[in-house]
């Protein structure tokens, strides 16, 4: 980790950095072994989907600094474009697991959602709902979202093959935006930016927490990092978004993960590090480093 990263006080300026320091190596690679699908983004490419979303969650949805975003998405590079896109515009983002969604929403009328009613930071403020296509007939009535956005997650970016009555479509409206955002003054290090397992985070701190995780991984810009793992979790959106931009590191996010693909992903992406996955001589997942 440069010295420069280290006076990097909100989430956005890790990815301007990176911009600056390395504008077309990858930095985000993503799979779905169930579609066969791979898409690679250099920071530029990943920073310009980033400032469209934020540009669209502020002039398109009228997001403003404190409003809250559940994500109810997978593991996908979109899923990260979007939390890159909430804090910079000073967006409390909450992720919450899809397959979470289908299990309730198979449960009686009245069960509590998996996600809460009232925002650790936004009180009980309407929230924006962005929901992929494959839960988006679950959320679709929920009427304390103030927006429902709906993502195809598809791999060449076309639009939903058929948007509910009053969802918005994220890949339709997205691309009319601008691919350059200047956050406001009002979004510091103090602005909450994540909520995850009943704990909300600032901006601030999570950069704190990314710069700690470089530490303790040891990662620097020759790392590659396979991660398997959702961001619902701090460590999830540590190691597959924030840890990597600290260090210089890239990272390759999988989804529907086929256990027959792992050893010709290793060689071909040129792994370095490993999580989410079982490891050599531990079964939890636990992130470890290829000898």
């Amino acid at each position: 980790m440069s010295a420069h990263d280290r006076g990097a006080a909100v989430p956005a300026d890790l990815l301007r950095r990176r911009v600056a320091d390395d504008p077309s190596n990858p930095l985000v690679t993503f799979y779905d072994d169930a579609t066969g699908e791979r898409v690679e983004l250099s920071a530029r490419t990943f920073d310009n989907w980033v400032a469209k979303t934020a540009n669209f969650l502020v002039d398109g949805l009228g997001a403003e600094p404190g409003t809250r975003a559940v994500l109810v998405l997978p593991p996908h590079w979109q899923t990260a474009v979007w939390l890159m896109a909430c804090w910079s515009a000073g967006i409390v983002a909450e992720p919450v697991d899809p397959a979470e969604v289908k299990v309730r929403a198979g449960e009686p009328a009245g069960a509590p959602r998996p996600y809460p009613e009232e925002g650790a930071a936004t009180g009980d403020a309407p929230y924006i709902l962005a929901a992929a296509r494959e839960v988006l007939d679950d959320v679709v009535d929920d009427a304390d979202a103030e927006e429902i956005v709906g993502l195809s997650l598809h791999a060449l970016g076309a639009p939903l093959a058929d948007c509910p009555p009053g969802v918005t479509d994220y890949a339709d409206e997205v691309r009319g935006y601008g691919d350059r955002f200047a956050p406001g003054a009002e979004v510091t290090p103090e602005t909450p930016a994540l909520s995850v397992t009943n704990a909300t985070f600032t901006g601030g701190e999570l950069v704190a927490a990314a710069r700690e995780a470089v530490e303790k991984w040891e990662l620097d810009a020759r790392d590659r990092l396979l991660v398997d793992m959702p961001f619902t979790t701090l460590d999830g959106v540590l190691i597959a978004l924030l840890a990597p931009l600290a260090s210089g590191a890239s990272v390759i996010i999988q989804r529907n993960f086929d256990k027959a693909a792992q050893d010709r992903r290793l060689a071909v992406e040129h792994v370095t590090v490993v999580a989410g996955l079982p490891g050599p001589n531990d079964a939890s997942g636990s992130l470890y480093r290829l000898p």
